[in-house]
């Protein structure tokens, strides 16, 4: 448990400085930063080689921070966060208080609660949402583990989490989008 603060109080250092992190998450590895930071995010996507039209995902760690995300969280992402046995990241029309380099074209993000100990106790300490966007340059495959990271990735981040480097990691999240209207889009199951 001692391993889990340490690397907790790291990450709090290098995100509170602007910086990014290559992080375990809910799913697989994530390149992550604070979501409110532009200059932070645009760094993520110059490492990935992502267009800032493909937006990333961001992570919250209860209903409650979620809501300070949302203008409107619908009450079928209530009941879909509730429910699901799998993460499931939610995409909501109308986002608040992230870098305006998140927000996709269409005035959306996507949010996800975790129910994973590191991310969620990561959040909590941070008192801030997170980006997370698989740990690839943008095109290639989702790396399932942590030795499948390109060395390009790791280097580009300014700190990498000691946890899980053994651990083969779940697939990326469902993703669903409802809006506002009460329409409901699976884009990835």
């Amino acid at each position: 448990m001692e391993d889990f603060k340490d690397e907790t109080e790291r990450c709090l250092e290098v995100l509170k400085k602007g910086g990014i992190i290559l992080y375990p998450t809910d799913t697989i590895w994530g390149i992550g930063c604070d979501a409110t930071n532009a200059a932070a995010v645009e760094r993520i996507y110059a490492l990935k080689k992502r267009h800032e039209s493909q937006a990333m995902i961001v992570l919250v760690n209860s209903v409650r921070m979620l809501e300070q995300y949302v203008d409107k969280v619908p009450d079928t992402a209530y009941i879909i966060i509730d429910h699901s046995d799998k993460p499931t990241t939610i995409i909501y029309d109308k986002p608040l208080k992230v870098a305006n380099n998140l927000v996709a074209p269409d005035e959306t993000l996507a949010i996800r609660v975790v129910k994973e100990k590191f991310c969620e106790q990561l959040i909590y300490k941070f008192r801030k949402a997170l980006v997370s966007t698989s740990a690839n340059i943008s095109g290639q495959p989702s790396p399932k583990s942590f030795a499948e990271i390109s060395p390009e990735i790791i280097k580009g981040v300014d700190y990498i989490v000691n946890l899980h480097h053994s651990k083969k990691m779940e697939k990326p999240s469902a993703i669903i989008k409802i809006g506002n209207d009460r329409s409901v889009k699976v884009i990835r199951e």
